[in-house]
């Protein structure tokens, strides 16, 4: 049954919705010969040499960019010729009419009146709701569909201290998928480089990581808009995937990101492990336990038909720690471990058909390794010197005919 669920949201990831041509955005990068310098801050495992600033040759024109960490509206692109052409290209008569959403005094979500039991925008912070309900709207990836099977997902990235995370990963030949914040992009370009040229499946997370039902259209297009430009500017690849913050998504931010052709990955474990020591009530310990009661779920048969996907952060050490410490325990009580565009047989994970992703099949068969190292400390040191990553197996690839049936059977 596993493989049939596959072979389904595989053909959803080839049915283009989508209004908007990313196609041309313009890039320094070809993502199938990435080269990066070898600098103190691409090699170094210090944390205060790695997060030094350092120029690239990705240099900017700031008035054509929101302000890093701004509303991605901000610096006036909001009424930017590219800007304007971009919403104007969009039949705004056809997006779903959901509210814009409001905060709480404490920064929450105002849950405040909304009908859950009918869930009339099929809103996921109020009701988990992953199905669209309104026509021509990409449904949302919430898990692996294989049995046993961990999906890894880390958020917040790229994060100018990773360097021995991402050692440790490719020591231990273990792709993820990577959601990438549009302003750390900028900001660490040639992070951003490391994650595409170690294989991993690159995502967006938006521009500055606001609630996203709290923006009006404008503001959503533009934080996807512009994170993935960014992303394609640095690395070579335009995302088709991306995660909201929070997973604050309705029909009608979906519906945005669906004329991007991007679909939301969302999750269904959660780590929490970027509250630690930050929330009340969620310590180190927390986490930790947290991880364990995963790992158990690997081998207790929580998920003897079909796997997970895990929210895990890149946003800090002391996140990535949490799953190097943990890692060699995952890969004991599950049988795979894998990026969701593996899990989900999704052959072209970018706009760009220059960089293809093994069928799940095919990676396992390639992948199978043992853990290195303990876990407490990264193996590897230093920047990864192997070529990117490029598989030949092309996918299941269908018309659009079919979609009819997938909407019906997933």
């Amino acid at each position: 049954m596993w493989k049939y669920q596959a072979l389904l949201i595989s053909l959803a990831s080839s049915v283009a919705f989508g209004a908007v041509d990313m196609s041309q955005f313009p890039s320094k990068t070809d993502p199938t010969n990435i080269n990066i310098p070898n600098i103190p801050q691409t090699t170094s495992n210090d944390v205060a040499t790695e997060c030094q600033y350092y120029q690239s040759n990705f240099t900017i024109e700031k008035s054509e960019w929101p302000t890093i960490w701004g509303l991605a509206t901000s610096n006036n692109m909001n009424t930017s010729a590219e800007f304007t052409a971009l919403y104007n290209s969009i039949d705004w008569t056809k997006a779903p009419q959901a509210p814009i959403r409001s905060l709480t005094p404490q920064g929450g979500l105002n849950l405040v009146g909304y009908d859950t039991v009918n869930d009339p925008d099929c809103w996921w912070s109020a009701t988990q709701c992953k199905k669209p309900k309104s026509p021509d709207t990409n449904g949302d990836i919430a898990t692996c569909p294989q049995p046993e099977t961990w999906g890894l997902t880390f958020d917040d990235g790229p994060n100018c201290s990773h360097n021995a995370f991402y050692d440790y990963l490719e020591t231990n030949k273990q792709r993820a998928s990577m959601f990438y914040i549009g302003s750390n992009v900028l900001n660490w370009p040639y992070g951003a480089l490391r994650g595409l040229k170690d294989g991993h499946h690159l995502c967006g997370h938006t521009w500055s990581h606001k609630m996203m039902t709290t923006l009006t259209n404008q503001e959503v297009l533009a934080e996807l808009y512009y994170t993935a430009k960014a992303i394609k500017f640095v690395t070579g690849v335009t995302p088709l995937h991306w995660r909201p913050a929070l997973g604050d998504l309705d029909d009608r931010v979906r519906w945005i990101a669906t004329q991007l052709n991007m679909t939301a990955i969302l999750w269904n474990l959660d780590t929490d492990d970027w509250a630690a020591n930050s929330t009340p009530g969620i310590t180190p310990e927390t986490v930790n336990q947290r991880y364990l009661d995963f790992i158990k779920m690997g081998s207790n048969g929580t998920f003897a038909e079909s796997g997970n996907i895990v929210l895990s952060h890149e946003i800090n050490n002391m996140t990535m720690d949490f799953f190097v410490n943990h890692y060699p325990a995952i890969k004991q009580n599950y049988k795979h471990v894998v990026d969701v565009a593996t899990c989900q047989n999704i052959a072209n994970p970018y706009l760009e058909k220059v960089i293809t992703f093994p069928s799940f099949d095919a990676s396992e068969t390639q992948n199978a390794s043992t853990v290195t190292g303990s876990g407490v400390v990264p193996g590897a040191t230093g920047s990864s010197n192997s070529g990117n990553t490029i598989n030949n197996y092309n996918g299941p690839l269908f018309i659009a005919a079919l979609f009819g049936l997938l909407m019906v059977a997933v």
